[in-house]
């Protein structure tokens, strides 16, 4: 099996297709690199993509304690998948658990990113939600580790935000839940105390977000609640950012709409790629509603 290994010797299992500028995939908790398939089938015909399972998710290692797993680490991992190839820089593509790493891989490394792409990034970055989700978090944890991810995969899937995938796409939730049942009890359970329930909010990184320069896109689902606001503030607070929104959408949008998932992350790859992504015009920055001054 393939292997990269991080900067603390933890084996991240990747899988690779196509050739061309690079574009790696970073996946969400619920899911692993078989997320990406629609992007991988789609994405290699002009890229060489790499989709690799974080850590915790085998057959990458799963390390025992808690302290093996953080944002700073998840960024940090993706840093070491572009050391094992020998790139200088690539795009990356991230949904949830993977936006935030991709998102952190900007402020991190940004001389690294060619394009950031953030998708499904906002879970309890609210103020109002901070501390619920860090209690959600320790009930999600103790509860794969009670019962076990088959089961926990029962409760889990059927979570608010992707109660539309299974509405749309029966076959392919079944999957989707099926996968999600296989991980990892131990590495889940640590990912959710390590990395989700320790990660900074989004409202406390808006000093970091605004250094980004480098181009970035954010998607959404519009029935993606938790998302929506942390979209706006980070299409608000990183200049050369876009936000696009897809409607009658929930959190697994690459799985649930592959097709607009597609076309909107193939575009923006294409206009990056052409040197044709705009930077923000600064007159459209301003303390007025209409550009009138009173």
């Amino acid at each position: 099996m393939p292997y990269a290994t991080a900067d603390d010797g933890v084996r991240l299992y990747y899988e690779e297709a196509g050739s061309g500028s690079p574009v790696v995939f970073v996946h969400e908790f619920a899911g692993d690199l078989r997320s990406w398939e629609p992007q991988l089938r789609q994405f290699a015909r002009r890229h060489h993509c790499i989709a690799y399972n974080a850590r915790g998710f085998e057959p990458s290692d799963v390390p025992e304690k808690p302290a093996s797993y953080s944002q700073a680490r998840a960024a940090d991992d993706i840093a070491a998948i572009l050391d094992h190839f020998g790139f200088a820089s690539a795009h990356i593509v991230g949904l949830s658990m993977g936006g935030f790493a991709t998102l952190h891989f900007g402020i991190r490394h940004h001389d690294r990113a060619r394009s950031l792409c953030i998708g499904g990034c906002g879970y309890g970055a609210e103020p109002g939600q901070r501390d619920r989700f860090r209690a959600e978090a320790d009930v999600i944890s103790a509860a794969i580790l009670a019962q076990g991810m088959a089961k926990f995969a029962e409760t889990y899937a059927y979570g608010p935000s992707r109660v539309q995938f299974e509405n749309k796409d029966p076959r392919g939730f079944a999957e989707f839940k099926r996968i999600l049942g296989e991980h990892s009890s131990l590495g889940s359970a640590n990912t959710q105390i390590g990395v989700q329930r320790e990660r900074p909010s989004l409202y406390d990184l808006v000093a970091e977000m605004r250094r980004i320069t480098v181009p970035t896109l954010i998607l959404t689902g519009d029935e993606d609640w938790p998302c929506l606001q942390p979209g706006i503030l980070m299409k608000q607070t990183i200049p050369n950012s876009a936000l696009a929104v897809i409607p009658n959408a929930g959190h697994a949008i690459n799985l649930e709409e592959p097709d607009a998932y597609n076309r909107l992350v193939g575009d923006f790859l294409a206009q990056v790629e052409a040197g044709r992504w705009p930077s923000r015009d600064p007159r459209a920055v301003s303390g007025s509603i209409t550009g009138v001054k009173t």
